[in-house]
């Protein structure tokens, strides 16, 4: 089968597509056909050496969507020829199959997509890590989604609308706030502006956001803590450097800062993760955003595309 491998850490041109073998399943094991992959800002990382401790080669990627191709012993909850999704694999996602633990198969409603499955696990289940087992947010507060036309951004809409919360967003371009609105965002916001600020503040009647959703905390942190309610939270997703603060600006407000990362999660709060996914797919309030596509031999290029700054929706990676 075709797979991207990882032979040397570098840039994005590293990542090679090569035949190698066919994985097959062992006792509680699961081998996918892949249809569609999800491209994530961890794996950029990953592939430059400068986080984790990955052995060389490897084959990148966690999420992906496709068809149960044949099951070990001892898998009970599928079989040959279901939907499923992906939130983790043995053997790695860039490829054409996969092998995963059956702990890492969920099930894909017929309703969703293949190239919408591969853009679930990462991108969903950080928003619902940071919006309700980090920020415990809740019905009737506020809440910012900073960088709010990506995939994560797009999915914490999704669920903070979905959950009672007044929801802002802000994105760069027309088309990102565009999207932004129809995921259900009561108001978006030009992130570009200069006066972004204050038009969010006007938002929340000077109140000061609840919940603030950080995706380029190097940027925006400090501004966050000028805008943040009394008791608020910030929960850092992204960041691209070292940020200088004033703690002041908590203290008089009681409010907090708080980084998070998805492979944190505790094995209880993963359940609730997967839960909470599974029930937004069966009630239609959950609907992943494809941005770009590429299919598997042209893996460079979606990381590159990956690290703009204006990307929509959520980049994935297509088996032709």
């Amino acid at each position: 089968m075709k797979a991207i491998r990882v032979h040397e850490f570098g840039e994005p041109e590293v990542m090679k597509i090569e035949e190698i073998d066919t994985p097959s399943p062992g006792a509680g094991e699961v081998v996918v056909n892949i249809m569609a992959i999800g491209v994530n800002p961890v794996e950029t990382y990953i592939r430059k050496g400068i986080y984790g401790n990955r052995p060389l080669p490897y084959t990148p990627g966690s999420d992906a969507a496709g068809i149960v191709e044949e099951v070990g012993e001892n898998v009970t909850e599928f079989k040959r020829g279901d939907r499923v999704y992906t939130s983790g694999s043995l053997t790695g996602t860039y490829a054409e199959k996969c092998l995963c633990t059956e702990s890492e198969v969920h099930p894909l409603p017929a309703t969703i997509s293949f190239e919408q499955g591969a853009a679930l696990y990462v991108p969903f289940g950080t928003a619902w890590q940071a919006l309700f087992a980090r920020a415990k947010g809740m019905a009737g507060e506020s809440l910012l989604v900073h960088g709010a036309s990506g995939g994560v951004g797009l999915a914490a809409i999704q669920f903070g609308r979905a959950a009672g919360m007044r929801v802002i967003g802000t994105a760069g371009t027309e088309e990102g706030l565009r999207l932004v609105r129809e995921n259900g965002a009561h108001v978006a916001v030009n992130h570009t502006s200069p006066d972004q600020y204050m038009q969010i503040l006007k938002e929340t009647e000077h109140k000061g956001v609840d919940v603030i959703l950080e995706m380029l905390a190097n940027v925006n942190l400090s501004d966050d803590l000028e805008i943040i309610a009394p008791h608020g939270r910030v929960v850092v997703i992204g960041n691209r450097g070292k940020v200088e603060i004033d703690p002041r600006l908590m203290m008089r407000k009681d409010s907090c800062v708080m980084g998070m990362m998805l492979a944190n999660a505790t094995e209880k709060e993963f359940r609730g993760i997967f839960a909470g996914i599974a029930a937004g797919l069966e009630n239609g309030y959950l609907n992943p955003i494809i941005g770009k596509r590429f299919p598997l031999s042209e893996a460079p290029a979606a990381h590159h595309a990956i690290m703009e700054t204006r990307a929509t929706g959520k980049i994935v990676l297509v088996n032709e």
